[in-house]
C-alpha cells in the first residue's frame, strides 16, 4: 500500500511511492519521499514506535487521509457508483463456502459484467462484498493489510473473532459514507482453528457484528437467497455439496432480483466461490465451477423451482 506503513518481520519500515506519483488511495494527493520526512532527513518517530498492531490505527492517527474514511465527500449530491450485490456463505462439516455473483449495478443500468465479490483475506478467512463497490473494494484491501501487519508484528494470527471485530470497526468507521449513501456490508467468513469448524459474521452499516447459524447472505438478491439456503441446506454437507447449495441460492437470487447475475453460459462467466477449512482458504478454479454450474442448470430445465431432492443433497456436485 502506498504512502504507508508496512510490516516486515520485526522491523516496520515505510513504504513510499516515487516522487511525483499519484497514490490510488487518493486521487488528488501527490505524496513525495520528502513529506514523510523529518527535518533531519529521517522518518517520523511514528514509523519507529513499537507496539503498534493496527495498521488501521496507525494510518488514522497518522494520516487519516489515506483511510476511505478520511475523505471528505464534496459538496452536492453523492454520484451514482456501481453496487455489489448479492453474496452467500454456507457451513459445511470443516469449514465455510462463500459464493458472490458477478454482477455490479448503478441504478437501473449493469455497470459491470464480471467483478469479483469474494476475496481471501488471510490463511483461514474471506470476504464477500455488497454495497458501493469502489469503497467496499478499498476496505477489503486495507483489512488484508491489516491481519498481515498484525501477524507480522504479534508473530501470530489475530483469532477468528478477533478479525471479524477488526473487520466491524472499520466498517463502523465508514458510517459517514453510508450516511450518505454509500454503504458498505461483507459478509465475512472463516475457519476456526481453536474448534476446527467454519463460522459466518454479518454486519450493518453501523459496524454491528453478528455471528450467524449454518448459511447467510447480504445483497440485493439476499431474501431469495435465503429462502433457497433454508431449503437445500442440510448438516454434513461436505466441502462440494456446500459449493453446489450457494450456487442453487445465487441461482434463485438471480431468478427473482434484477440486480443479482446469474450464471452467464455464453460468456462463461460463473460466480466466484470461495473454500475455507483446515488447508486454508482456496478458489475453486474455473473447471470445477463450470461443472456445477452445468448440473445447476441442467437440473433447473427439470425442475426451475429447484425443489426436487438431487446431487446437492447427497454432497456432491
Amino acid at each position: 500500500m502506498a504512502g504507508v506503513l508496512a510490516a516486515r518481520g520485526n522491523v516496520r519500515v515505510a513504504v513510499l511511492p516515487k516522487p511525483g506519483r499519484v497514490t490510488p488511495m487518493s486521487p488528488s494527493r501527490v505524496v513525495r519521499v520528502s513529506d514523510s520526512l523529518g527535518p533531519s532527513g529521517r522518518l517520523p518517530r511514528a514509523y519507529l514506535v513499537p507496539g503498534q498492531a493496527s495498521f488501521a490505527d496507525f494510518l488514522s492517527a497518522h494520516d487519516p487521509h489515506l483511510l476511505p474514511s478520511g475523505r471528505a465527500l464534496p459538496p452536492g449530491m453523492v454520484p451514482e457508483a456501481p453496487h455489489g450485490t448479492t453474496i452467500v456463505a454456507v457451513e459445511f462439516a470443516g469449514g465455510a463456502v462463500m459464493a458472490g455473483d458477478r454482477r455490479a449495478t448503478m441504478g437501473s443500468m449493469i455497470a459491470h459484467r464480471e467483478i469479483e465479490k469474494v476475496f481471501g483475506t488471510d490463511e483461514y478467512s474471506c470476504v464477500g462484498i455488497a454495497g458501493a463497490a469502489g469503497l467496499a473494494i478499498e476496505l477489503v484491501k486495507l483489512f488484508q493489510v491489516e491481519l498481515e501487519h498484525y501477524e507480522k508484528i504479534e508473530g501470530t494470527l489475530l483469532s477468528l473473532e478477533g478479525k471479524a471485530n477488526r473487520l466491524a470497526t472499520m466498517i463502523r468507521g465508514n458510517l459517514g459514507m453510508a450516511m450518505q449513501g454509500l454503504a458498505v456490508v461483507p459478509l465475512f467468513a472463516g475457519y476456526d482453528v481453536d474448534t476446527g469448524q467454519g463460522r459466518i459474521y454479518s454486519y450493518d452499516v453501523t459496524g454491528g457484528c453478528y455471528a450467524e447459524r449454518h448459511h447467510h447472505s447480504v445483497g440485493s438478491g439476499s431474501l431469495f437467497a435465503r429462502g433457497s439456503l433454508k431449503k437445500l441446506w442440510r448438516p454434513g454437507l461436505d466441502a462440494a455439496g456446500a459449493v453446489r447449495t450457494a450456487v442453487e441460492a445465487l441461482y434463485d437470487a438471480a431468478d427473482d432480483d434484477s440486480a443479482t447475475g446469474g450464471p452467464d453460459l455464453d460468456r462463461r462467466i460463473y460466480p466466484v466461490v470461495g473454500v475455507v477449512d483446515a488447508e486454508g482458504y482456496r478458489r475453486v478454479d474455473e473447471a470445477t465451477m463450470q461443472g456445477v454450474v452445468d448440473a445447476v442448470v441442467q437440473g433447473r430445465r427439470v425442475d426451475p423451482g429447484g425443489a426436487t431432492p438431487g446431487p446437492v443433497r447427497e454432497g456432491t456436485p
